[in-house]
């Protein structure tokens, strides 16, 4: 992309990001965005193993364009353009609106996008775009959030995590931590598919494994300050709770916030969520929050860049395929690297870097 975009994701780097994760070992997603200062033009990529192609301009759309959370995702994207000799668009909504999503898809099927990824965030609303877009001949792909098997929608592929496989792994950690009682389960926007299969799965695996566990679900609302007050009103409310958990960033947050208002670590609560807010960091390493879950929004951005180009070298005949991102808890024991790191791949700097790391690399 041009140095004015870089500046610009800079600039999100240095106002408010989350402190992601430091990659343990060099990444595909690593070694590619150092080789990416070499392939300014689609002229330096054709040096690579693929012969000369037109800079394919992708257009990403988001529900939440300027969410510290996707500034990884958005290096993902330009590393693998620059490495590929390729360019994008970042467009969509700040306020996950569905409708402004989809005009954002319209827009790119009448620019001619070369493909178009999108987070399906709403079980329907995007099957007419994503229809006219492949019947325009521009391939769409599904990444942080998939439409349902049976919603109709025909994207080619999904790249993020397993949302309900993660929510089911939290909900078994949180049997395993609380034994028995009663749990707080808390979303900010009930039925968004970024994060209803996480409650969804949670829940799950409390009917299954934790048959003394009863769990309330909690809608916290879009907002930071709105979560927090939802969640302390919630525990104003039910003192006796045994367990705090959280199925987006925001919520996490504020759980681990109202568990160190009062002291509740002490008290015996356990509580824990997703992603890697600053302060979600800064609370497990204090000890109010037991864990989170990273999903590496980097390799979001940059594998579907990949398959997108896959694509479009091949004539459709390579892939697509589905990517799980990936699911890793992280607690006190293993956030120090988050908290002392600052990198590309995490969002927290802009330099490209191959990140050293030494010792047995744990299962």
């Amino acid at each position: 992309m041009t140095d004015k975009i870089e500046e610009k994701i800079a600039e999100t780097v240095a106002g408010r990001l989350p402190r992601r994760a430091m990659m343990h070992g060099v990444s595909l997603a690593g070694a590619a965005a150092l080789l990416a200062a070499g392939a300014k033009t689609a002229e330096a990529a054709g040096k690579m193993p693929f012969p000369a192609h037109p800079r394919w301009k992708f257009v990403f759309v988001n529900h939440v364009t300027t969410n510290p959370f996707f500034v990884p995702t958005q290096y993902g994207i330009h590393d693998a353009c620059e490495l590929l000799g390729c360019t994008y668009q970042w467009t969509g909504s700040q306020t996950s609106n569905v409708a402004h999503m989809v005009d954002a898809m319209n827009t790119a099927v009448a620019g001619k996008a070369d493909a178009i990824a999108v987070p399906i965030v709403d079980p329907t609303a995007f099957n007419a775009p994503t229809a006219k877009a492949l019947n325009a001949g521009i391939p769409v792909f599904a990444y942080n959030a998939d439409a349902p098997a049976n919603s109709g929608n025909k994207r080619l592929a999904y790249i993020g995590q397993d949302l309900f496989k993660s929510g089911y792994q939290m909900g078994a950690r949180i049997v395993k931590l609380v034994g028995s009682g009663e749990v707080a389960l808390f979303i900010a926007t009930p039925g968004q598919l970024n994060i209803q299969p996480r409650i969804d799965g949670a829940a799950a695996a409390i009917k299954k494994l934790g048959k003394t566990i009863k769990y309330h679900e909690i809608a916290t609302g879009p907002t930071v300050n709105e979560e927090l007050t939802k969640i302390k009103a919630f525990y104003l409310g039910h003192q006796k709770i045994k367990g705090m958990f959280a199925v987006d960033a925001g919520s996490t947050q504020g759980v681990g916030e109202v568990m160190r208002q009062f002291g509740l670590s002490k008290k015996g609560v356990h509580a824990g969520g997703f992603d890697l807010l600053p302060k979600t960091l800064d609370l497990i390493n204090a000890g109010f929050l037991d864990f989170t879950i990273d999903q590496q929004p980097y390799l979001q951005g940059f594998y579907t860049v990949m398959e997108m180009f896959m694509y479009k070298v091949s004539g459709g005949l390579v892939g697509p395929a589905d990517i799980n991102t990936g699911l890793k808890f992280i607690t006190k024991s293993s956030v120090k690297p988050y908290l002392t790191t600052k990198t590309r791949y995490e969002g927290n700097a802009s330099k490209a870097q191959i990140v050293p790391r030494t010792g047995p690399i744990a299962g």
